[in-house]
């Protein structure tokens, strides 16, 4: 039972480190390497030229407006796709209203 413990344990740091490259290599092939701590990069635009905004990533997270954009980006786009940093497919307008709002929040 504490030999299966250990290689389950030894299996998930293994993952988490991997991971952990996997999310760093995707940052820095999109340029976002120069975000800070607890923000990430998100492209806002329904056209080829979209605007990068750097959003605070937990407080955005936690509410329903934003997962529902994160649906729609999913439903969209899925995860690879040719921005190389989160997409989400709305107009400036709208997510500029949105972090208003959520700024306040």
């Amino acid at each position: 039972m504490g030999i299966q413990l250990i290689g389950l344990s030894h299996a998930k740091q293994k993952l988490q480190r991997s991971l952990s490259a996997k999310i760093a290599s995707l940052l820095a092939m999109s340029g976002t390497n120069n975000v800070l701590k607890g923000h990430v990069a998100v492209y806002v635009g329904e056209t080829y030229q979209r605007k990068r905004f750097v959003i605070p990533i937990i407080s955005y997270l936690n509410h329903p407006l934003f997962q529902g954009l994160l649906n729609l980006a999913e439903e969209e786009f899925g995860f690879d796709h040719p921005m190389g940093g989160l997409t989400i497919p709305c107009t400036e307008d709208y997510f500029t209203s949105l972090a208003s709002v959520l700024s306040g929040s």
